[in-house]
Order: structure tokens, then C-alpha cells, then sequence
């Protein structure tokens, strides 16, 4: 269906228009799932099921930005514990440190941020304990 419609012809005759040509090409025949009830997941219904279907479905997640904060706050520890040097944990740490910081002064977006920036030393004293 890749003809517009005609101007002086209502929008709702024009579509009934399509769906009738469409339905005597048989262009409905033998559609996947044709006559058989939706999928139920058995859950309350949620107002946002397709967009969280089409989420799951393209491998995409979404996080309230204080809790993808707490993610990256996570994911930089970790990377820290495993830098090459002290200059790259140094650099790591005062990175999410800023971005901890720049949280804290501006209203929480999502549930409270409960971050405090990482101590860049004591940081450093740990990775010197397995780096040795």
C-alpha cells in the first residue's frame, strides 16, 4: 500500500478502501498466528508491553539515570582493579568521580543516587595490593 490518498476522499472511506482491495487480493490469507487469541503473559496489564517486548526483543535496556550511574560507578571499580598502571586508575576514578559529583548537584532523576565519590587513594592502596 504505497498510494496516498486522494485529496477530496475521507480519510476513513479511503482506508476502508484499502482494507476491502487488500482482503480480495488475499492478502490476509494464511497470516502467522490468523484466528488464534494474543499471548497473555499472565502478568497485570502493563500499559507498556509492546515497547517492552520491542526492548527485549532488539537487545536494548533502559536505566533511570541514577541507576545507570550506580552501574558505571560499578563497572569503573572494576575496571580500576584491573588497570595497568596507577595513572590509569588515578584517570578511571577521578572520571566517575566527576560524573558522581555532577549527580549529586543537580534533582536525581530515578530512585536516590545513594553515591559518594571513591576515595582515589584508598583506591590506589588496594590495586597496589595486587599489583605488586
Amino acid at each position: 500500500m504505497t498510494e496516498r490518498k486522494p485529496p477530496g476522499v475521507s480519510f476513513e472511506s479511503w482506508a476502508d478502501k484499502q482494507i476491502r482491495e487488500a482482503t480480495e487480493r488475499g492478502d490476509f490469507k494464511d497470516l502467522p498466528g490468523m484466528g488464534m487469541p494474543l499471548p497473555e503473559s499472565g502478568d497485570a496489564y502493563d500499559d507498556m508491553w509492546w515497547i517492552k517486548g520491542k526492548m527485549h526483543r532488539e537487545g536494548l535496556s533502559y536505566l533511570p539515570p541514577s541507576l545507570a550511574l550506580r552501574k558505571q560507578a560499578e563497572d569503573a571499580l572494576e575496571a580500576a582493579r584491573r588497570a595497568p598502571s596507577e595513572a590509569a586508575v588515578r584517570r578511571i576514578i577521578e572520571d566517575i568521580n566527576a560524573r558522581i559529583t555532577a549527580a549529586l548537584h543537580r534533582p536525581p532523576q530515578g530512585p536516590p543516587l545513594r553515591l559518594a565519590p571513591y576515595d582515589v587513594d584508598a583506591v590506589l592502596r588496594d590495586w597496589r595490593l595486587t599489583h605488586v
